[in-house]
């Protein structure tokens, strides 16, 4: 089983390149999806989310208000820790559950927002970054996803920079590019991923 760390920057375009390795046939766990999870209504997550911002952050059906909750913490460094603190955790162990669960031959691709932030490299043989430029994220971000300016700069923020998320790299994937060079470069990755998966692994103490 060969493990790889997908990440990038919001707005950078990493869930298209998830696809298209998932399309290639690597084995995803998205964060994103598992954070979502864990915060179903009647979970204890979302207990411990609302023991720690208030009720006002549900709707009217008692799910989270995702875009309340986000303008608190994106907006509030220690308030983003706090929900960090509860959620991170969760989606860790989920996490562990379905990398146990794929073949022993796969590649599994674990799609981690804020792996850079979190010090996440180690736990991966290695690490993708999707990169693009700031101008580019926040141009997708207000275009696509329909934020504002003010909330796509606040989120941008809150995350590593694009320098950071560099230095972990072992692969980057350029996404300033038309959709066919991206397809090109997702595949040449996709060959060195197989060949990664088949190399001798040392020995696990």
């Amino acid at each position: 089983m060969l493990k790889v760390g997908l990440t990038g920057g919001i707005g950078a375009g990493k869930s298209e390149v998830s696809r298209l390795l998932v399309a290639c046939g690597a084995v995803l766990i998205d964060a994103d999806r598992i954070a979502r999870e864990v915060v179903a209504p009647g979970t204890p997550g979302l207990a411990s989310v609302v023991e720690a911002f208030g009720e006002e952050i549900l709707t009217a059906d008692g799910s989270l208000d995702r875009p309340r909750l986000g303008a608190i913490v994106f907006a509030d460094p220690e308030k983003l820790a706090v929900l960090n603190s509860i959620v991170h955790p969760l989606v860790s162990a989920r996490s562990r559950e379905l990398e146990e669960a794929a073949a022993e031959d796969s590649v599994v691709l674990h799609d981690v927002p804020l792996l850079t932030e979190n010090g996440l490299a180690p736990l991966y043989d290695l690490v993708i970054v999707v990169d693009a430029a700031p101008e580019t994220q926040l141009d997708r971000l207000v275009r696509l996803r329909g934020m504002t300016e003010e909330d796509a700069r606040a989120r941008m923020a809150a995350q590593a920079t694009r320098e950071q998320r560099r230095e972990i790299a072992d692969i980057v994937i350029d996404n300033d590019v038309p959709l066919e060079q991206l397809e090109q470069r997702v595949r040449d990755v996709w060959a060195e991923l197989v060949r990664r998966s088949r190399m001798p692994r040392p020995p696990t103490e």
